[in-house]
């Protein structure tokens, strides 16, 4: 079991916005993001184009709000279906902005972002992000920051229909797909963790306690092995665990 220990307090959100990125082969990337201000107009390629293009794995994601000032929200695909012809000009005008699905969310809450989905993070969050081990970023909108947009590949791979997806609420499985799978666990006096299939990331969003022993504190991540299984002690918080699922 091997503690990686950069602390992501809430106080962060008086700071600039930021991520802390946590890497391991044969695990999902796991990032903690938090922000001032709206992240980018973005979206991602699948495995297919991004293999074709940036001999890497596409990006599909998933967002897990740990913490949300009052009318905090993501921008989770279209209101209404685009023509490519709109999209542009709504990405070089600035208006595909307000053309996303801005929703208002609160801590617990998770989104599933697949490949292809436009989608901005908004202001006043702090979010568990779990996602292919991918950086592959097209960026439609950058309100005016200067930065290079990427509109020619980002429409091409872009699901320009409605969004038709979901904010879930409550666990014990938060999001799944073939990349990866979240889930969530109530607190326990004690609470165990795995064993698990593949190697796990063991996040706590809140309190402090011990994982085998050893302390935590919020916003800490663990690494668990394969087929390890650990006990948790928390002050009533509760954890998360993300890792790569068995095929079929």
């Amino acid at each position: 079991m091997t503690c990686l220990r950069p602390w992501i307090g809430l106080d962060g959100l008086n700071s600039p916005i930021g991520e802390a990125w946590y890497q391991s082969p044969g695990l999902p990337l796991l990032k903690w993001v938090f922000t001032t201000g709206r992240l980018s107009v973005q979206v991602h390629p699948d495995d297919a184009y991004a293999r074709l293009h940036h001999d890497s794995s596409g990006k599909t994601e998933a967002w897990h709000v740990v913490h949300a000032e009052p009318g905090a929200e993501l921008g989770v695909g279209l209101r209404t279906a685009l023509t490519p012809e709109q999209a542009r000009a709504a990405a070089l005008d600035g208006s595909i902005e307000d053309l996303l699905n801005w929703i208002e969310v609160r801590a617990g809450d998770t989104v599933f972002i697949p490949a292809g989905t436009i989608h901005a993070i908004g202001a006043g969050l702090v979010v568990a992000e779990i996602q292919q081990d991918c950086d592959v970023t097209y960026r439609l909108y950058d309100y005016g920051r200067g930065r290079e947009l990427h509109l020619d590949r980002g429409l091409e791979v872009a699901d320009l229909r409605a969004w038709t997806g979901e904010i879930r609420r409550g666990g014990p499985v938060l999001a799944e797909c073939p990349y990866f799978r979240l889930e969530a666990y109530e607190a326990g006096e004690p609470a165990a963790a795995g064993p698990y299939p593949a190697p796990a990331w063991i996040v706590f969003p809140s309190g402090e306690g011990s994982i085998g022993g050893a302390a935590w504190r919020q916003g800490d991540v663990w690494l668990l092995d394969a087929g390890e299984a650990v006990e948790i002690r928390s002050s009533g918080a509760g954890f998360l665990a993300g890792f790569v699922p068995p095929g079929p």
